[in-house]
């Protein structure tokens, strides 16, 4: 089996890629020293407009990498970006059967319920930080977030 990345081949990357799929996750990272591979599945968060994908970088550190990406989107997004408080999976709605709380084009007030965030076996009702209109919701309903990850644009 051919090596192609220090000590992980074909295969096991292929193995990681079954595993993304299967959890649903958007992207999974392996770092060892200044190298890093990165794997991203299908629920990703929207596209950065880059030169080239390239999935094994071999010189610049994964924490520069994702601090670009996000720079990237900041310029390419206008607006107030509204950010997960805490690690979970994302909600639009307070239950399956229930309309979700915003959607694209809804006005917002401050302090406005505009999504839920599971955690630990918690509903979290999150409230808009901000007036305006929902410009773009990033992720998708039951998708895992990150602490910080950008969750909808509110102009």
């Amino acid at each position: 089996m051919e090596k192609i990345y220090g000590q992980i081949d074909l295969e096991t990357i292929e193995k990681l890629a079954d595993i993304i799929n299967k959890k649903d996750l958007s992207e999974l990272t392996i770092a060892n020293g200044e190298k890093s591979i990165t794997l991203k599945g299908r629920k990703c968060l929207p596209p950065v407009p880059v030169a080239a994908a390239v999935p094994v970088q071999t010189s610049v550190p994964v924490e520069s990498t994702l601090a670009a990406s996000e720079a990237s989107m900041a310029e390419e997004v206008s607006g107030k970006i509204v950010r997960s408080p805490i690690v979970g999976t994302f909600y639009s709605a307070p239950s399956p059967d229930k309309p979700p709380f915003v959607k694209t084009g809804d006005e917002v007030k401050k302090g406005d319920i505009i999504m839920i965030i599971e955690s630990m076996k918690l509903m979290n009702e999150i409230q808009s930080e901000y007036d305006g209109t929902v410009e773009q919701i990033l992720v998708s309903d039951g998708q895992a977030v990150e602490f910080d990850q950008p969750i909808m644009v509110i102009k």
